[in-house]
C-alpha cells in the first residue's frame, strides 16, 4: 500500500526567519558567532541580510524541528530572534536592493526525503 502525502498549503508550509545580534569584540566571540552562521547554512538556512538567514520548511512540526536544533546551538552572549511564517505570508514579501526590485525566493519544486 502506498502512503499519501498531505496536500502541500500555502498556509502549511513555512518560512523559518532566525535574526541575531552577536558580540564581536573579541577572537573567541567572532570564532563563537562564525560558528553559528555555518550552523544555520550547514541546516540549510540562506542568509538573506547579515545577521538575518532563512529556511524554508513544509509544516509548523518541521518548523518546530529547526527551532529546537537552533535553540541547542545557540550562543552563549547575543541575542538571537526566531519568527515563522506561513508561505503565503512570506509570498507578500517585498524585496528591494537598491532600486530595483528582487523577485523573493521560491519554494523547492520537490520535497528531499530522507
Amino acid at each position: 500500500m502506498v502512503a499519501r502525502l498531505p496536500a502541500l498549503s500555502g498556509y502549511r508550509m513555512m518560512w523559518l526567519y532566525v535574526m541575531f545580534d552577536l558580540p564581536v569584540s573579541t577572537k573567541a566571540e567572532r570564532k563563537s558567532a562564525a560558528k553559528f552562521r555555518n550552523f544555520l547554512l550547514d541546516e540549510g538556512f540562506e542568509m538573506a541580510q547579515f545577521s538575518v538567514y532563512l529556511r524554508f520548511a513544509t509544516s509548523k512540526e518541521a518548523c518546530e524541528v529547526f527551532i529546537d536544533k537552533v535553540r541547542r546551538a545557540l550562543p552563549r552572549k547575543g541575542k538571537v530572534h526566531i519568527v515563522s511564517i506561513t508561505d503565503r505570508q512570506y509570498g507578500n514579501a517585498r524585496i528591494f536592493t537598491g532600486q530595483n526590485r528582487e523577485r523573493r525566493a521560491e519554494n523547492p519544486d520537490q520535497l528531499a526525503l530522507f
